[in-house]
């Protein structure tokens, strides 16, 4: 964030020296963002044994992925643009304890409302990953940005699939969906001890944000920024739109997957349905070469790349509903190709500047699981009143719009991040020659 006329020294004055930049510790990144962003994911193949336990139809129990997908678009809005003025460590500390106890509300709620309700909550605070991201991509080399974008990346594709297959798993063996829950917390209880002290101090270089920043980013501004960031960004805008719709076809396949699998003349049970995890593993360990195509040959390219493969994944599991390989040979390309998106996606709003990483991710993810919460409520609807094959073609429905998109108006045009003497948004305005770069901003 630029600092105000009154926050920059004299002329005269020496110019202290920046904090020294700090690398971006990729592994920790993506392991911290797996097991975080596993607790969106792995209740979606406990949903029947969720309807069972506590009685409920399939359509209330979808209730709580769809109340996971709200949770996460709320705390994206809410809480990860204060990544980029607050202290990053004390955050990722509230925030990992919050999620932690909220887990364990949800482990042993007695109906589906306060289930649904702590779910919402735990969803809220387990945003974690959508945090590391823009600080990993703020630490990179921008030559390197989609490669360190693209791994970390993987990491929270790893946890969105793997943690169906541990849920199922723990299901199975134990008997209970609620041991799934009670997993999870401890998982996320044990990054409070290594995960807050690896982080930077701050957003960038780690270095302190001077006062007069920190009086103009109050929290009501950041938030009011995020329209103006969306409006004056085209390099935000299409992403945007485009993780939308990618999200909200995802998120049909994989919310009404359960029920379809347990449904004659499948009749398979939770176990099954979080094996799907194990078995779109390639899809996920290939989605990381997005970041790296992207790097090279763009966003737009790699963009249409991934939408393709969601189409064919989508068609090849709605043309042979009842075929265990032709589902698993779907969502494998559904995942390589909502994957790629994401990655490429991602790096292309990143390059709009430092300043506002965090809020621009912010504007992106809020898009995307908006788009997830009204594809799970979609895709639980049509399924309970026509099946299958209504919901897949819903899920094909909304990639055909994301391909419309990429066709029709994501032409290539001057990037939004060149510096605009007509235009202020966000807090990103021209700077004059008396200021000076803010630590961590290129």
């Amino acid at each position: 964030m630029e600092p105000s006329p009154a926050a920059v020294p004299p002329a005269s004055a020496p110019v202290p020296a920046p904090a020294p930049a700090r690398t971006v510790n990729v592994p920790l990144f993506a392991a911290a963002g797996a097991v975080t962003v596993a607790n969106i994911y792995f209740p979606q193949p406990l949903l029947a044994a969720v309807a069972d336990g506590l009685e409920v139809s399939e359509r209330t129990a979808g209730l709580v992925a769809s109340a996971a997908q709200v949770g996460y678009a709320l705390g994206i809005l809410l809480l990860v643009p204060l990544a980029d003025t607050a202290r990053l460590r004390r955050l990722t500390s509230v925030l990992l304890a919050l999620t932690s106890a909220a887990l364990l509300v949800a482990a042993a709620a007695p109906d589906v409302v306060t289930l649904a309700l702590a779910t919402l909550a735990l969803s809220t605070t387990t945003v974690l990953p959508q945090i590391l991201t823009p600080v990993a991509a703020v630490l990179a080399d921008p030559g390197s940005r989609g490669r360190v974008v693209g791994l970390v990346g993987l990491g929270l594709t790893l946890g969105s699939t793997l943690s169906r297959t541990v849920s199922g798993a723990v299901t199975d063996t134990t008997g209970s969906w609620r041991a799934a829950y009670v997993l999870a917390g401890a998982a996320t209880a044990a990054l409070l001890w290594v995960l807050p002290k690896r982080l930077p101090e701050r957003m960038g270089t780690g270095g302190e944000v001077p006062e007069g920043v920190r009086r103009r980013s109050s929290y009501l501004r950041l938030l009011a920024g995020l329209p103006r960031l969306l409006s004056a960004h085209r390099e935000l805008r299409i992403p945007a739109v485009l993780g939308a719709c990618v999200f909200a076809a995802f998120s049909v396949f994989w919310a009404v997957l359960a029920f379809h699998l347990a449904a004659p003349p499948l009749g398979y049970g939770p176990g099954a349905a979080g094996l799907f995890g194990v078995l779109t593993l390639p899809a996920a360990l290939l989605s990381a070469a997005a970041g790296r195509l992207a790097d090279r040959y763009g966003a737009r390219a790699v963009t249409t790349g991934g939408l393709v493969a969601a189409g064919l994944g989508l068609g090849v599991a709605g043309l042979a509903p009842y075929s265990p390989v032709a589902l698993v040979a779907g969502g494998n390309l559904l995942v390589v190709g909502v994957s790629s998106c994401q990655v490429a996606n991602q790096a292309r709003i990143f390059a709009i500047g430092p300043a506002v990483a965090a809020r621009v991710n912010t504007v992106f993810m809020l898009a995307t699981f908006g788009g997830g919460a009204l594809g799970s409520l979609t895709g639980a609807w049509l399924y309970t009143a026509y099946g299958w094959s209504a919901a897949l073609l819903a899920a094909g429905a909304f990639v055909a719009v994301a391909g419309l998109v990429v066709a029709v108006v994501a032409r290539p045009a001057v990037p939004s991040c060149v510096p605009d003497a007509t235009r202020e948004a966000g807090d990103i305005r021209p700077r004059t020659s008396q200021e000076r770069t803010p630590q961590g901003e290129t």
